[in-house]
């Protein structure tokens, strides 16, 4: 009887881990670059022996880089911009300070709706920052002397854009490497990735 107890509820797990999987095709880190406009541009004028080349392998982001992301329904969609980072950044009170041992780390982001569906979130859910060791660091309530905040209730028709600081704090001695957003408040399969250092 305890046999079958046992055989049953495992089963029963491997059902529900095949059901997970179905619906959660696993996640993904996009860090290339998206091509700039002009890099594109073909005026016509290059020689064969210029339109035969190969092109560098693509690179990895980096601060200035603008990345797609792709939300979790069909339609939404955003250009994400690292435009730069204060590091460390100045609390723009004296009431707002970091923890004893702590730091202040800005990033600017500009969001651009490219998808056909309103975009609706708070984009500080969805940003994280990683330093050289591994360590991860979620956003933080501050303002900053390098600029204005992010709201926290960014609402883009298609085509409109965002642009503002998030603020993370972080130790005194880290050294900030990545730069993450993700769409849906962190809840997409989707993850766009910048690399600082």
């Amino acid at each position: 009887m305890r046999t079958r107890t046992h055989i049953r509820l495992a089963t029963a797990a491997a059902v529900d881990a095949l059901a997970l999987t179905a619906c959660n095709p696993g996640s993904s880190v996009v860090d290339k670059p998206k091509a700039n406009a002009s890099a594109k541009a073909d005026t016509g004028k290059g020689t064969a022996k210029n339109t035969t080349k190969k092109s560098a392998a693509p690179k990895v982001a980096k601060a200035g880089d603008t990345i797609t992301a792709k939300g979790m329904d069909d339609g939404s969609q955003l250009d994400v911009t690292l435009v730069k980072v204060a590091d460390p950044a100045k609390s723009s009170d004296e009431f707002t300070t970091p923890e004893a041992g702590k730091r202040f780390v800005g990033v600017q982001f500009r969001l651009v709706n490219t998808g056909t569906k309103t975009y609706s979130d708070s984009p500080s859910n969805g940003a994280q920052i990683a330093d050289s060791e591994g360590q991860q660091f979620e956003s933080t309530f501050a303002d900053i002397t390098a600029g204005p905040s992010m709201s926290s209730d960014v609402k883009l028709k298609p085509g409109a854009k965002a642009l503002g600081w998030i603020v993370f704090e972080v130790p005194k001695g880290s050294k900030v490497a990545t730069v993450q957003f993700t769409m849906d408040s962190g809840f997409s399969d989707q993850t766009a990735e910048w690399k600082l250092s």
